[in-house]
């Protein structure tokens, strides 16, 4: 494991990545309810970006056309997800948009709550962490391991996906190297959620002993 880059008397930030079906929402659920922590979940933010008064509201509209709106005027999922199917420049004018306006406005986050200090930790979620640079914004970064056929299984039961589809999937992330060569902390989440828990409890366990001696 490597070396515990947690420090006292300051907003940790904290990257928590992993494959889909890792589990990573249950436990990252968990570490905001037990500890004095913020969890910032990336695809919410990508979702809160699209709301009118965002940047990218508008530019949304502006390439994708005001068929996507809702009755309300607020971007439809639905709408803009038929509107991309099939293209692949306008999916990429989309991510070009989307990518840059998500991360923007998570590190106004993470400037926002180091500067008030009032947090011990801020986790940020994101299945594309490594991809999109954030080891350059967080201290420590986190890997939520779970091997393949259990992520296989929960894939199955909670959303009702194919081989085929979560083969796909598997297929479009990073594998298990590269997470591992990138992460600081590697939770193994292949067990129940309580295991899971403990390995947590241990790794922040440590840390306040470390800083509290």
């Amino acid at each position: 494991m490597k070396q515990n880059k947690l420090k006292k008397g300051k907003t940790n930030i904290i990257g928590i990545t992993g494959g889909v079906g890792a589990g990573k929402s249950a436990i990252l659920d968990y570490i905001g309810e037990s500890y004095n922590a913020r969890v910032i979940f990336s695809d919410n933010v990508a979702n809160d970006i699209k709301k009118k008064g965002y940047p990218a509201y508008d530019e949304l509209i502006r390439i994708l056309g005001k068929d996507i709106l809702d009755e309300e005027g607020e971007i439809d999922k639905k709408k803009m997800a038929a509107a991309i199917f099939g293209d692949e420049k306008l999916l990429t004018a989309v991510n070009n948009i989307l990518h840059p306006a998500v991360n923007t406005f998570i590190i106004n986050i993470i400037d926002s709550e180091r500067e008030k200090g009032e947090l011990d930790f801020v986790f940020v979620e994101a299945a594309l962490l490594i991809e999109n640079g954030y080891k350059r914004f967080v201290d420590e970064l986190w890997y939520v391991y779970a091997d393949e056929d259990t992520r296989r299984s929960r894939l199955k039961a909670s959303r009702g996906y194919s081989d085929e589809k979560i083969d796909n999937i598997f297929d479009s992330q990073l594998d298990d190297k590269t997470f591992r060569e990138n992460a600081d902390f590697v939770i193994d989440n292949s067990g129940t959620l309580d295991d899971a828990k403990k390995q947590i409890d241990n790794k922040i366990g440590e840390w306040k002993a470390k800083w509290q001696a």
